[in-house]
């Protein structure tokens, strides 16, 4: 799970356990890399929305999630680092990051519509 998805139950209404057992139906091993929560812990200092946002997923990630160091600091090449070593999905919604997992063959989860999770195939 990337930075933007742990914030958008917050910035978007998404109800993202719930979509996940949703489409995926089965026992998750969520992992989050330590740069995605080392980046969420420094937004939550911002204040406002974007603050609250990141607080929260700070908080969804320890609670609800295995984090695991990688070498990369940079949340993204985290990301990338941890779906290399042989993640099932990566949760997302940024297209950049979307983009360079689909060309590595990884699944991608993002949202589509308003408040739904749908799989995207490389």
């Amino acid at each position: 799970m990337d930075t933007n998805a742990l914030m958008a139950p917050v910035e978007l209404d998404v109800r993202l356990f719930e979509e996940l057992d949703r489409i995926l139906a089965a026992d998750l091993d969520l992992v989050v890399p330590r740069a995605v929560t080392a980046e969420l812990e420094k937004l939550s200092r911002g204040g406002g929305t974007e603050g609250v946002a990141a607080s929260v997923g700070a908080d969804l990630a320890a609670d609800r999630c295995r984090v695991e160091a990688t070498d990369a600091q940079y949340a993204d090449d985290a990301v990338v680092e941890l779906a290399e070593r042989g993640c099932d999905y990566v949760v997302t919604n940024d297209k950049p990051l979307r983009d360079r997992l689909l060309e590595r063959g990884v699944r991608v989860i993002g949202i589509r519509g308003r408040d739904k999770l749908a799989i995207t195939e490389p």
